[in-house]
């Protein structure tokens, strides 16, 4: 439930190159072209522990399997050398020759699916990209954004997200994700690496909620401010903002008091939501 760590330069192409270059730019002005707010002045009187470790535990029913999909349907496009990442064996940067199927969206989205050699058939390669594309489509517009590619692996390293992908290891997804009912959950958490970190994570407005909550919504976001707290922030939102029926009206309360200018950040941003809303 970590992001990627990005592609060494050697292995992008030229557009890669410049859309990377572009967002170090823009981190770069914002940091240095931010103006100070002198009157808004942040004293922090009490500081709590985060109420949760991690919040793709929180519960498993904000996005269940029966919540509509996106999805409609996947294009088996043959076989080609692609550069992907790959947790086990400490991570690494791996070219391979992977099963492609592009899987399309009902908004217009589409997502190269991309399946390790090393699960041998077409067939079987196929049944797993059926498996995660629904699940993907269960994701809104704005957190499908930047998702161009999808890494499917055997393996039991967890899930990542960042490099406009979705990373999956097949083997913690059935022990873990799965089997806590958490699969959607956390493929909130990660999508929003991919789509909402480069635009939100260093932003001035979105620095000043943060310093002005005092608080984190998890230890993780807490241990990794500025790598995490976006992705481990968003959910709980999406819980209190759009699924309210679905959680106790305790936990609801405690993240409203807990990131609450978090939470008026996220408003207005007016976030596509479909297909968690009807408006595409």
């Amino acid at each position: 439930m970590t992001s990627i760590p990005s592609l060494p330069l050697a292995t992008l192409n030229a557009g890669s190159i410049i859309t990377r270059l572009r967002l170090i730019f823009f981190f770069l002005f914002v940091a240095c072209s931010a103006p100070e707010n002198k009157d808004t002045v942040v004293e922090c009187l009490e500081t709590k522990s985060p109420p949760f470790g991690g919040t793709i535990f929180i519960d498993p029913d904000i996005i269940t399997p029966d919540d509509p999909t996106t999805f409609l349907d996947l294009n088996y496009a043959g076989t080609g050398s692609r550069t992907m990442y790959d947790r086990r064996n400490g991570g690494a940067w791996v070219t391979l020759v992977p099963y492609l199927f592009n899987a399309r969206f009902d908004d217009g989205q589409t997502i190269e699916i991309q399946v390790n050699p090393e699960f041998g058939t077409k067939e079987l390669a196929e049944s797993f990209a059926n498996k995660f594309a629904p699940v993907i489509g269960r994701l809104t517009t704005e957190l499908r954004r930047d998702v161009e590619t999808v890494w499917i692996h055997r393996g039991m390293e967890p899930f990542g997200g960042g490099n406009n992908n979705l990373l999956i290891h097949t083997d913690w997804s059935e022990r873990h994700y799965e089997r806590q009912g958490i699969l959607e959950e956390t493929f909130v958490h990660e999508a929003a690496h991919t789509s909402l970190d480069a635009r939100h994570a260093q932003s001035a407005e979105w620095l000043q909620a943060q310093e002005a909550d005092c608080h984190f919504i998890s230890t993780y976001a807490e241990d990794n401010p500025l790598r995490e707290d976006i992705a481990e922030s968003y959910l709980p939102y999406l819980a209190v903002r759009f699924r309210p029926d679905r959680i106790s009206k305790d936990l609801k309360l405690q993240i409203e008091l807990t990131i609450p200018n978090r939470i008026k950040y996220f408003d207005a941003q007016q976030f596509s939501m479909y297909p968690i809303t009807n408006k595409k």
